[in-house]
């Protein structure tokens, strides 16, 4: 069957002829053409000519540069790895749902510490403001030992997120391990060392930069003698994503690291080969589809770049895709499913070894079992119903998906080789060069999100403020958990740690995981490993989601509503009928409702008396007129003095008015809005007007 042969063929330059006839003399590259943040040219059209590469046997699935998999195969029948993350604290109700994750289909998990041992603090000499924060509150192996009752370790991978305290977390594990008769070829997982990642978070390391890195080589070396199937080091560029970072920065940052962790590697004797095969990648990825599946496809190609240039055998880099907490709304939480589900089928598609899908309540601070099963469903879903995993590198061919992914790596190479001119990844961090790039795109985006340029679904476009929020309590009272977290510490925890001191580099790991058989804790282990030594500190990378600014008028009106028992009002005042004012009436809902302020909206007015009437029963001390050009003309300038002489005391108009600004401006409107107008602003002032506090 041929298709196209009833089809005349079309050349790109008759198709350009007709969008130009079209466009009648608008600009081709303002009409059609946008641009990512890395001011990368999305074209309308991509033709077989954008795809350089088509041909090359290079291009082939699972050869280097490993644009197109990791493997021939891909990620197989199987699929990519199904991983939950772990951070409720209490440790009996954090080892429920891990059993149940496994139950229901998740086929690995991460540990998140809680802050106090992530700072390298037992329960007894932290601060209650960490303890049980973002994580699980685990300290000792008996604690490891709870949390992980009846798991499998001997066939379930298992990650772990440890911030500055990997060595001892890893140690941990590694006992337990050898506790449960877990043989070396039977352990699976990560240990995910990244003392990088952790300074740029918190803007703290407990030791110089340099004697973190040894640490983490010194895990490294004897993870590649002890433990094949786990990888020591974890490059996570969540920091840097969450700060403001474009794909191209964040891919950077993850190469640049990636490098630093190598030179630290091999300079403590790994060869080259064995340092590549201990690191791991974590990349965030958002809901921009084909932006987030063109990311890890020219992760790979990077990677393989720099493996290469190394000496090194060339190295697919192994992935875990992670859905970004910056694209999560407290607000209509619901959407986030789609979100979340766009951007694990765009990482699926692109090859990912493994991918977290964050639990859609994520940004209310809570995972709820609801939450959880939504988000590991999801992926079996992607995986086992939608096939997605039955075809190798659905994008490759794809002349947009290919031209992407090339632009998009070249573009994060430049970044890079920036990087490494500023003395690499740790003096860049450390000098602040990248906070800066980041503030500036972050700048950038601002402003796009305030304009709706780029809209939040559920919060600037389509708001619910009727909406429900789910709530998650915890039946344990944080209090109980700490007393109990201090009572049950190991007793010779002390005593175990001291056999640390004055151990050198090259045995270190070993003897920490010594040490806690001998019932260390992280919080023993790090006074030692740090006594005397001096705190790195730096600014830490701000955490900036897209909805921040919009958020913080919605809790205003809350905190309004809770005062007063009543969200604040806007009033519609429609002019003629229906079918004249329903468009931008509309208009005017979506767009005050983004900032928590109802609309009282009723079926149009044609005289003043009535209309002044309403919005006097309304009881609202503002108003928008809301209607069609024509009518615009014919009503504003006697509705308009008829408000403002019934009190209305700010007075809106939903359309540009064009060269009618200055009459409807004398008739007592105060402002207007339209598309492309500074919707943030103009809420911020209108709640500002009627005594919101934001």
């Amino acid at each position: 069957m041929n298709m196209a042969g009833d089809f005349p063929t079309q050349h790109y330059a008759e198709w350009r002829s007709a969008v130009n006839k079209a466009l009648k003399g608008a600009p081709f590259e303002k009409k059609m053409v946008s641009r990512t943040y890395e001011e990368i040219a999305l074209q309308p059209l991509y033709t077989r000519q954008d795809w350089p590469a088509m041909g090359d046997p290079s291009g082939f699935p699972g050869m280097q540069p490993f644009t197109r998999g990791f493997g021939a195969s891909g990620v197989g029948a199987e699929g990519w790895c199904v991983r939950q993350e772990h951070v409720e604290p209490d440790l009996r109700v954090a080892n429920a749902a891990i059993l149940a994750d496994l139950k229901g289909g998740v086929t690995s998990f991460l540990v998140r510490l809680d802050q106090a041992a992530r700072s390298g603090f037992d329960p007894d000499r932290a601060s209650p403001t960490l303890i049980g924060v973002d994580g699980v509150m685990a300290y000792a192996r008996a604690d490891f030992d709870l949390l992980m009752e009846r798991v499998p370790l001997d066939s379930v991978p298992i990650a772990l997120a440890a911030g500055s305290q990997f060595l001892s977390a890893a140690a941990l594990l590694a006992s337990l391990w050898q506790q449960r008769n877990v043989s070396r070829d039977q352990a699976k997982g990560a240990f995910n060392a990244d003392p990088l990642g952790a300074l740029a978070t918190t803007g703290a390391l407990p030791m110089p930069v340099e004697k973190s890195l040894a640490h983490m080589a010194d895990l490294a070396a004897y993870t590649a003698r002890n433990w094949p199937g786990v990888t020591a080091v974890g490059v996570d560029t969540t920091p840097y994503y969450e700060a403001g970072a474009t794909e191209s920065q964040d891919l950077a940052c993850a190469i640049a690291t990636g490098v630093a962790y190598l030179r630290a590697m091999t300079a403590a004797g790994l060869d080259v080969n064995t340092a590549c095969q201990q690191i791991s990648f974590t990349l965030p990825v958002g809901c921009d589809f084909f932006l987030s599946m063109a990311k890890l496809r020219a992760a790979r190609k990077l990677w393989a770049r720099v493996t290469e240039s190394c000496a090194a055998t060339p190295t697919a880099a192994l992935i875990h895709a992670r859905t970004t907490e910056r694209m999560m709304t407290r607000y209509d939480p619901w959407v986030n499913m789609l979100r979340i589900t766009t951007a694990a089928c765009a990482a699926g598609l692109a090859g990912a070894n493994s991918i977290t899908m964050l639990p859609f309540d994520h940004a209310l601070g809570q995972q709820s079992d609801f939450a959880r099963r939504i988000a590991r469903n999801s992926q079996i879903i992607l995986r086992e119903e939608s096939s997605l995993t039955q075809v190798i590198d659905p994008a490759g061919g794809s002349w947009y998906v290919e031209r992407l992914t090339e632009e998009l790596a070249h573009a994060a190479w430049g970044v890079f080789q920036d990087i490494e001119k500023a003395g690499g990844m740790a003096a860049a961090l450390c000098g602040g060069v990248l906070a800066e790039h980041m503030d500036s795109v972050w700048r950038v985006r601002e402003k796009n999100i305030a304009h709706r340029s780029d809209p939040l679904t559920g919060l600037s476009e389509f708001p619910n403020i009727a909406e429900t929020l789910p709530r998650h309590s915890s039946s344990t009272k944080r209090e109980y958990l700490i007393e109990q977290a201090r009572v049950t510490l190991p007793a010779n925890r002390v005593a175990a740690a001291e056999t640390l001191r004055g151990i050198q580099l090259g045995s270190i790991t070993a003897t920490v995981v010594a040490a806690i058989a001998k019932e260390a804790t992280i919080g023993s282990i790090s006074t030692v490993l740090t006594a005397d030594a001096v705190h790195t500190r730096i600014q830490a990378l701000p955490r900036r989601h897209f909805a921040e600014s919009f958020e913080a008028l919605r809790d205003a009106a809350v905190s309004y509503k809770t005062r007063t028992g009543t969200l604040p009002t806007i009033f519609l005042a429609n002019l003629g009928p229906i079918a004249a004012h329903t468009v931008r009436a509309t208009y005017a809902k979506n767009f005050f409702e983004a900032g928590g302020i109802q609309t009282l909206t009723n079926d149009g007015f044609i005289e003043a008396d009535s209309c002044t009437s309403a919005f006097r029963d309304s009881g609202a001390r503002i108003a928008i007129l809301c209607s069609s050009d024509a009518l615009y003309e014919k009503y504003v300038e006697r509705m308009a003095p008829a408000l403002k002489a019934a009190g209305c005391t700010l007075l809106f108009l939903a359309g540009h008015p064009g060269d009618k600004k200055k009459a409807y401006m004398e008739a007592g409107v105060d402002d207007f809005i339209f598309m492309g107008c500074n919707v943030l602003a103009s809420l911020r002032t209108t709640l500002s007007h009627l005594g919101v506090t934001h």
